[in-house]
């Protein structure tokens, strides 16, 4: 996977299971959204995290570590 970043779509990060996990801990709600499972290829991290405001540094720290980027 390539570094992943605030412009990292979810799609791309959920290619991996482990980090599935990381964005259920922070109550990422997309995860259960019908909707967004549509669009996935489109939702960026970041906007992602803006919008229901996820702290998004430590997110990423978090996902970076855990898959080892």
């Amino acid at each position: 996977m390539a570094k992943i970043t605030a412009d990292t779509t979810l799609a791309e990060i959920l290619k991996n299971s482990e980090a599935e996990k990381i964005l259920a801990k922070y109550n990422l709600p997309c995860l259960s959204c019908s909707f967004a499972a549509l669009e996935m290829a489109n939702l960026k991290i970041g906007e992602v995290c803006r919008m229901y405001g996820i702290d998004l540094e430590n997110l990423l720290k978090e996902l970076k570590e855990k898959l080892k980027q």
